[in-house]
């Protein structure tokens, strides 16, 4: 049997539905919820073909895990993980444009960014197997579909596959404080991807020297930094800006 996960909230099942409606299993609501918003919802699975099962919100809870549900749980077919990156980029038609994440282990931060990579274009999100977060139940809530729609691709080694993009003539833009050009001097419009590094520590050495280029987001403030979903919809949005999307 296929391994199954847990979609937790309206978005992450909603989006589901659309993009796969046959490895959605089971759907479970919140039983006391009759507002507008539920019954629409439960409208959209019934036209989907698949079950809507009313249950208490102790077995919702149970369901989601710990994490907010907003009354509803769906069961489904675990989503397979993009495994190839080359075949990704053999079909984009111009610039690459990508997000690598080094580390990035808060299932919030990772749900942000590939929200806003989404919204961005972004054409994939790599990183890491290690000392990384998966598409767990609280990064496909909090990416509100994202999930579903940016493939994101788990390396083994991640300074190779970042010398593997250089090999095609991406280059690779990593973020650090202590860079003399800001983000704003970058070239935007040639085949890129932006490197981030996990939170709190940044980037690791390795993928620091495997960089092209370093650049440091402007702080006009009193803060010294940006959490790292904040720092990658600025990066994100400096090369939307700079395609004139």
């Amino acid at each position: 049997m296929a391994a199954t996960q847990m979609l937790a909230g309206f978005h992450a099942v909603i989006a589901r539905l659309r993009q796969a409606p046959d490895s959605i299993r089971e759907v479970y609501v919140e039983s006391q919820r009759r507002d507008k918003r539920m019954q629409a919802f439960i409208e959209q699975v019934t036209k989907a073909g698949r079950t809507v099962h009313p249950v208490g919100s102790d077995r919702l809870d149970g369901l989601a895990g710990g994490s907010r549900h907003q009354g509803v749980v769906a069961v489904a077919d675990a989503r397979k993980l993009a495994d190839d990156l080359d075949e990704v980029l053999d079909g984009l038609e111009g610039s690459a444009f990508l997000l690598v994440l080094d580390g990035v282990t808060d299932p919030h931060n990772l749900g942000a960014c590939l929200r806003t990579a989404d919204a961005a274009g972004v054409h994939a999100v790599v990183a890491p197997r290690d000392r990384a977060v998966g598409l767990n139940t609280t990064v496909q809530r909090v990416a509100c579909g994202a999930a579903e729609s940016v493939p994101y691709v788990m390396v083994t080694n991640l300074a190779r596959t970042m010398r593997e993009l250089k090999d095609r003539d991406i280059w690779l833009v990593g973020t650090d404080d202590q860079a003399p050009q800001g983000i704003h001097q970058t070239d935007g419009c040639r085949a890129m991807a932006w490197v981030m590094g996990a939170e709190g520590e940044g980037m690791r050495r390795l993928t620091r020297d495997t960089c092209d280029e370093l650049v440091h987001i402007p702080m006009l403030g009193s803060v010294e930094s940006l959490n790292v979903s904040v720092a990658t919809a600025v990066c994100l949005y400096e090369t939307v800006r700079q395609r004139g999307a």
